[in-house]
């Protein structure tokens, strides 16, 4: 009998999402958002993605033998809920809660769990749902998904889970030891969150906005030093600033924020708009050195000796999504390889739960080689969706897609315009990594502020990603690191700089996806008629979707999207829309 692991995330309000182990292998994963059209989907359950991922392996509730949720009950005999308590000793309505009924968020997260069973027909007397930690799901995500064989090293920093913010441990022949955890309000991932707040961004959302801005500051013009420190292996978050709750926190216009009226009183009103400008650009240059700072002290002390005897390391949960810190990490001298989750937020412990599960059970998960996880449209299904759209779209069949496509598309690029690419499976996690794309030649000057203004209608300064072909990842980055998920930054060889400045940032590096063909292949071969074209083997690659919304998902989310902007090609499988000009 084949063993059947459904995971479920959606434990801590936003970022639900389902994934399907079956013997081992990741079947299906998709997040809900995408379904429902409504960005991080906060307060909903994973309905649509479970039901996606059952009908796509054509499993019945009935065939699934274990339903993973990544948040788990956490015992008072434990040091979380005590820190907890202490540590916010100014709202002790709060942290008499966190001692006496410590666990109602995992009563209630597991009620909305049973609800969405059971509308998607799961009978719950049999049913058994597994709770996992939500770090440990974090960790699962990471290190079981890695493929690594040796001794691993495994990092989790995020907000929190249950109580727990950071998570350090030892992955060896399958199993994951913990070695240490940090508890709530002692957060770098929280820490960063606040500070995006206070920079004018949503929490949960702007973070990679702050890392992009940070390039344009100079981290040496403020000192943050007093915001958070690590002494004799502890985390200490100030909360006289930041990490805050109750009456500690800034208000405005009836919102309460995670940083304190003090944090207004050192560095001035919270920024406002799209501009880029000081004194926050070095406010946000700042915030990223501390990150990195103190994020690589406590790898270091940690993990130091597990680095050093074999160089792996496994990184999940949302600051494993900050790609500065991890170029940093990767230039470690000690650093073989670093393995990221592609989904290492919230969204990834779905993954992370039902892996975890299905290593208890004796059965191995495979190596994640890949995101294209979600559903995927035939080319009837486009016809069918161009012809109920209502701006009925001009489109035609391009004969002999395979072969013809790439090289159509790489003939629109090279003409300097800007193509929405829908191919194959949707990816799962927040890049966009050539299923549901918006493309761009990178030697056209202009074309990244052409999308910026036209089509994806956001913040002028953000930079646009590369993908490129595996044969030149190597000369352009100067790096043989794996980069197949668009999660590290690499410093660009001089000379591509110039070959390809639209996907090169502001400090010179690029954030990459190095693909090789055997996962994308007509992705692929248009890098390579792109390259015939140009002479460079790489592609702008931004996600398909405008500000605020989720990634495309079917063709009818795309053709509104498409008549929603200055968009003029859009490609869906061998289906080319023309919009008149």
């Amino acid at each position: 009998m084949a063993l059947t692991i459904l995971g479920l995330s959606g434990a801590v309000s936003h970022d639900p999402s389902a994934a399907l182990y079956i013997d081992g292998r990741l079947v299906a994963a998709a997040e809900e958002e995408r379904f429902i059209r409504d960005k991080h989907a906060k307060g909903r359950m994973p309905v649509e993605a479970a039901r996606f991922c059952l009908d796509f392996a054509g499993i019945k509730p009935g065939q699934v033998d274990a339903v993973a949720i990544p948040f788990a009950p956490v015992s008072l005999a434990g040091p979380a809920r005590w820190h907890y308590a202490r540590r916010y000793w100014y709202a002790p309505d709060r942290g008499i809660d966190a001692i006496l009924n410590g666990n109602r968020r995992y009563r209630r997260y597991r009620a909305r769990i049973e609800a969405c069973l059971r509308e998607l027909g799961f009978d719950l007397a049999k049913t058994e749902i597994v709770p996992v930690e939500h770090h440990l799901a974090h960790a699962s995500s990471a290190y079981h998904c890695s493929g690594f064989q040796e001794k691993t090293a495994i990092l989790g920093i995020d907000g929190k889970g249950e109580y727990a913010t950071t998570f350090f441990g030892i992955g060896e022949n399958g199993r994951i030891r913990k070695i240490k955890e940090f508890y709530d309000p002692d957060s770098l991932g929280g820490l960063y969150g606040a500070l995006t707040e206070y920079l004018g961004f949503e929490m949960l959302d702007g973070e990679y906005k702050v890392m992009g801005m940070a390039p344009y500051g100079d981290p040496t013009r403020y000192d943050f030093s007093r915001l958070a420190r690590f002494d004799n292996g502890e985390l200490i978050v100030n909360t006289d600033y930041a990490n805050v709750i109750g009456l500690r926190r800034y208000k405005e216009k009836g919102k309460g924020y995670y940083f304190s009226p003090k944090l207004i009183e050192w560095l001035g009103p919270r920024r406002e708009g799209d501009i880029a400008d000081d004194p926050y650009i070095h406010y946000a240059a700042s915030m990223q050195a501390l990150f990195e700072d103190l994020s690589l002290q406590m790898m270091d002390y940690y993990l130091g000796d597990v680095l050093r005897e074999t160089g792996k390391l496994a990184f999940a949960g949302g600051g494993a999504l900050n790609v500065k810190l991890n170029q940093k990490i990767i230039a470690r001298p000690e650093l073989r390889e670093l393995f990221v989750q592609p989904a290492s937020g919230d969204a990834g412990t779905a993954i992370g739960a039902a892996s975890y599960v299905s290593v208890q059970r004796g059965v191995p998960v495979e190596k994640m080689e890949h995101v294209y996880l979600g559903p995927r449209y035939t080319n009837a299904q486009v016809i069918a969706a161009c012809e109920a759209h209502p701006d009925r779209p001009q489109w035609q069949k391009i004969e002999h897609g395979d072969t013809a496509v790439p090289r159509r598309i790489a003939q629109i690029l090279a003409e300097g315009n800007p193509v929405a690419w829908f191919q194959g499976r949707m990816e799962f996690g927040p890049r966009a990594l050539g299923g549901r794309s918006i493309l761009g030649c990178p030697s056209v000057a202009g074309v990244a502020d052409r999308i910026n203004a036209q089509i994806k209608f956001r913040e002028r300064w953000r930079p646009f990603c590369p993908s490129m072909l595996d044969s030149v990842g190597p000369r352009m980055l100067q790096s043989e690191h794996p980069a197949p998920f668009m999660t590290f930054t690499f410093e660009v060889a001089d000379e591509w700089k110039s070959r390809v400045p639209e996907v090169v940032h502001e400090d010179g590096t690029s954030r990459a996806q190095v693909l090789k063909r055997d996962h994308n292949p007509r992705y692929y071969d248009l890098m390579v008629a792109l390259e015939t074209l140009t002479g460079n083997g790489v592609v702008l690659n931004t996600s398909l979707n405008r500000r605020g919304e989720p990634m495309i998902c079917s063709p009818t989310d795309a053709l509104n999207m498409f008549f929603g902007s200055d968009l003029r090609y859009l490609i869906m499988e061998d289906i080319l829309v023309v919009k008149a000009v």
